[in-house]
């Protein structure tokens, strides 16, 4: 929940099923660590079934400011997962594969 007491548009409801999912990947534009951070992902939600979407922290003031120093960070269902690296393991555990 925000500060505000209104609820992001990024939390979603969890699903058992990863297939209901969703991983999000705040970065930004020519981030070395984002781009790998991004393979695993995309790897990863590829195999489970899971959604993917990418938000760039430089188009979002509120993402820039609970985020800048932590990018890379994953997302999965709105809530943080993890930052800078994304262990492939430690993301289809969380993701129910």
């Amino acid at each position: 929940m925000a500060e505000n007491g209104v609820v992001s548009p990024l939390l979603r409801r969890k699903s058992p099923e990863p297939a209901g999912r969703t991983v999000t990947l705040v970065g930004k534009p020519g981030c070395h660590l984002c781009d790998e951070a991004r393979e695993v992902i995309l790897r990863v939600t590829g195999e489970l079934g899971a959604s993917f979407e990418e938000r760039d922290i430089t188009r979002d003031e509120e993402l820039y400011r609970r985020y800048w120093e932590q990018i890379p960070v994953t997302l999965i269902d709105g809530r943080q997962h993890d930052f800078w690296r994304v262990d492939e393991r430690r993301l289809r555990t969380a993701l129910g594969g």
